[in-house]
This record gives structure tokens, C-alpha cells and sequence, in this order.
């Protein structure tokens, strides 16, 4: 999920910024530390808002740089257990495959690709044996997290693919038209028991 935060910060701003405004030489330099910047706490910092104060610098002995106290907004993902999620499939493995969530990427288990026997194949899919559907890189698809860690530089997001209203796009749209076909037909059929 995406979150807007306030953040008050000592920013170090690096010398070779000096020649800049100081708010600019602030913005710059916390867009150059802060993007992509992932905290277990926070999630992973998408952009840099806004700058809404900077404090007077001040310098510390022997390190040249100048430190402002600033107050700032970001936007930052932080994904949450049993949150459903949209992206696209970035690389298919032999285990499963890679999806990007945008700020991050996730990853299906080759179990959780779909509600069938899963298969990988030579050609790079993933296919299943009854269902006869294939997921290949560059599909848009709908999954939910459940599982998340921290342990490393960067989060591992879990998803699974096998509940209803889950899966490629194009398998979600068909099975919203069966379910809106199969409830057309159940209403004419009881319209039509209740005229006998």
C-alpha cells in the first residue's frame, strides 16, 4: 500500500551542492539519498514530495559537508499481509516467477501460480496441465501477499495467485463474464418457474 509521510530529518548536504539554493541543494540531496531508500518500518521511499522547511545548516569539524534540519513528505509502498496487489511478470523461473509491483518485486511460487498442476516450460511459461493456461513474462496479473521479510537488503514479498479474483488479468475478466452469464441464466430460470 501507498502511504504519504511527514518526515523531519538532519539532512547532510553534500558539498558539491553548494553552488545551489539551499531548498534546492535540500531537495536534490535528499532525492539522491532517500529514493529507493527501504526501511522495515517505513517500506521503500518512492519519491520525495515536497520540502516544507529547512532549518539554518550547520557544519560539522572535518567533514565539509552542511547538515539541515528539514522537514519534508514522502511517498513510500509498504505491503501488507493478505493485501491484494497489481503487477506485471517480469521473469519466469523454473521455481516460479518474478512479478514488479512497482516499487518492488515479488515473487509466486510455482505452487501459488494458479489453482492447478503447474508446470515450467523450456520456452519460459508457466503452464497448467488441466486449466490449459500459460503465464509468460509480461502479463498482467492480480495477487495477494502472504508472506513477507525483511532479512537482507531488500524486502521479499510473497503473493499467491490461486483464489478467486486472483490470477492474470485476462483470467479474472473471464471468470467475472461466467459468473455474470451463469447469474443471467439463474434469473431466467427462475422467472421462468415462477410463471408455471
Amino acid at each position: 500500500m501507498f502511504y504519504e509521510l511527514l518526515v523531519t530529518d538532519h539532512v547532510r548536504v553534500d558539498p558539491t551542492k553548494f553552488g545551489l539554493e539551499t531548498g534546492e541543494a535540500v531537495r536534490a540531496q535528499l532525492e539522491e539519498s532517500y529514493t529507493g531508500f527501504q526501511d522495515k518500518d517505513i517500506g521503500t521511499v518512492v519519491a520525495v514530495l515536497e520540502v516544507l522547511e529547512v532549518n539554518e545548516g550547520v557544519i560539522i569539524p572535518g567533514d565539509g559537508a552542511a547538515y539541515y534540519e528539514s522537514t519534508f513528505k514522502i511517498i513510500v509502498f509498504r505491503p501488507e499481509l493478505q493485501e491484494v496487489v497489481y503487477g506485471t511478470i517480469e521473469e519466469i523461473t523454473n521455481f516460479g516467477a518474478f512479478i514488479n509491483l512497482g516499487a518492488i518485486r515479488g515473487m509466486i511460487h510455482i505452487s501459488q501460480a494458479m489453482d492447478d498442476f503447474v508446470s515450467f516450460s523450456e520456452t519460459g511459461s508457466l503452464n497448467g496441465k488441466d486449466s490449459k493456461r500459460v503465464l509468460v513474462s509480461g502479463d498482467k496479473c492480480v495477487a495477494r501477499v502472504v508472506a513477507i521479510s525483511y532479512k537482507g537488503e531488500s524486502p521479499k514479498v510473497g503473493l499467491t495467485m490461486r483464489q478467486p479474483g486472483l490470477g492474470k488479468v485476462e483470467w479474472v475478466e473471464a471468470e467475472k463474464e461466467k459468473a455474470k452469464r451463469q447469474a443471467a441464466e439463474a434469473v431466467k430460470k427462475e422467472a421462468k418457474e415462477a410463471k408455471k
